[in-house]
């Protein structure tokens, strides 16, 4: 299951802090900040999903994620190539490359790290 866009923005807080309980959480909110009952919806939900967990101290609650961000963002972005790019990395990078107006220094960047990546398929 995806998170929702509210759900990605508290796992972004979460993946920042690494463990947090209610109150560090809202603390990462700018004014004006979700009240303390959206907030445990988000994470209730997102316990539910299997992306968050907690351990609890009396009362209180920390969580933790569990899913790593790069994880989270590696099966995000191969769905996206799956559905709009026909499964087709070569036809994502493309469109990447052409709509994203990157500079003549990025696209070399861009080319240094595929032929490192090369290498390293050859080893």
């Amino acid at each position: 299951m995806k998170l929702s866009k509210t759900e990605e923005q508290l796992m972004q807080h979460l993946w920042k802090l690494e463990k947090a309980f209610m109150k560090d959480l809202l603390e990462q909110y700018e004014e004006p900040k979700p009240a303390t009952t959206t907030i445990a919806t988000l994470l209730k939900r997102m316990t539910d999903k299997g992306y968050v967990a907690y351990k609890t101290f009396g009362k209180s609650r920390e969580y933790y994620p569990l899913i790593k961000k790069a994880d989270y963002f590696s099966k995000h972005l191969n769905g996206l190539i799956k559905h709009f790019f026909n499964d087709s990395a070569s036809q994502f990078a493309s469109f990447f490359t052409k709509e994203t107006n990157l500079s003549e220094d990025e696209l070399k960047e861009l080319r240094t790290i595929i032929d490192q990546q090369l290498k390293e398929n050859k080893k």
